[in-house]
């Protein structure tokens, strides 16, 4: 299967999943799903009964992608793999998504303080009869946060849109006293696994 440019969609409007596609060299055009507004969202990112973490993540990504690509066909854009991504924390089977204030905020660092807790990203390639999807799954331990450092770091816009409340390419990076797993995973797009996933589709990637 040969892809019709050099290009990718990115359903996705996390600037971190940006920087990182850059880094490898992946060109990409945003395809921006709708996220909230009078018609709600394109698609939900409510945690249904029951389900777990990992079946969650997977879910919401391949049902981005789904969606994405629909719309590259509605709207008769140039076919291009579209790829799309969700990240979620999990600690003590409970899943921490993006605080919705700095109560929230600080209760989620209070609960990652000295423990170590799962970041999981899944992401989602479809294109034409392509659609594959893939979970990593990281351990991050944190150091112990003294109140002092949680309320200085919730007093910066850098917790309020990220799962668990802190991002590791900001100054969250000094709580981390330990990774098991992929650094840009952590981030919101594993590498790795995202470059796996185009050249299956047939994305020329070295």
């Amino acid at each position: 299967m040969k892809t019709a440019d050099h290009k990718i969609y990115l359903a996705s409007k996390s600037p971190r999943r940006r920087e990182l596609l850059r880094q490898i060299g992946i060109d990409f055009e945003l395809l921006l799903l709708r996220s909230d507004g009078p018609r709600g969202a394109d698609v939900t990112e409510e945690v249904l009964a029951g389900e777990s973490a990992l079946d969650y993540v997977a879910r919401v990504s391949n049902e981005k992608a789904a969606f994405a690509w629909d719309l590259v066909r509605r709207r008769h854009l140039t076919p291009r793999p579209v790829l799309a991504a969700d990240t979620t924390v999990t600690i003590d089977g409970v899943i921490l998504g993006k605080p919705a204030d700095r109560a929230e905020a600080v209760a989620m660092l209070q609960q990652l303080s000295g423990r170590t807790h799962e970041v999981l990203t899944s992401i989602a390639v479809h294109y034409k009869n392509f659609a594959e999807q893939r979970t990593q799954v990281s351990q991050v331990r944190f150091g112990v946060l003294s109140p002092a450092s949680i309320a200085a770091y919730c007093a910066t816009p850098e917790p309020y849109d990220k799962a668990g409340g802190y991002g590791i390419q900001g100054s969250a990076a000094l709580f981390v006293e330990h990774i098991e797993g992929s650094h840009s995973g952590i981030m919101g797009l594993p590498l790795y696994e995202t470059a796996q996933l185009l050249r299956l589709a047939g994305f020329p990637l070295p």
